[in-house]
């Protein structure tokens, strides 16, 4: 498929038909990557998917809190493997 490049205000764009945009699942923000002289157009994914939520839950069941470190938390790693500078 072809398509002409336009100015689009102090740019230039492409018009992408929406049978491609349907085959490539692309609907909001892309990726724009040059690779031998190609303009790849990659969809964004979201790379953590559920995050969101799993996070909300955390902080609604109090599992959201900091760990108090102190003395008694220590292992044979702390004192063999770790050095301080």
């Amino acid at each position: 498929m072809r398509a002409r490049v336009i100015k689009i205000g102090n740019s230039q764009g492409i018009r992408i038909p929406k049978p491609l945009l349907d085959q490539t699942g692309i609907m909001d923000d892309v990726e724009l990557v040059v690779e031998k002289s190609q303009i790849i157009i990659r969809p964004i994914s979201n790379p953590r998917p559920g995050w969101d939520d799993a996070f909300r839950t955390m902080a609604k069941n109090g599992h959201d809190a900091l760990i108090e470190v102190n003395e008694n938390m220590t292992n044979s790693w702390d004192a063999e493997e770790w050095q301080w500078q």
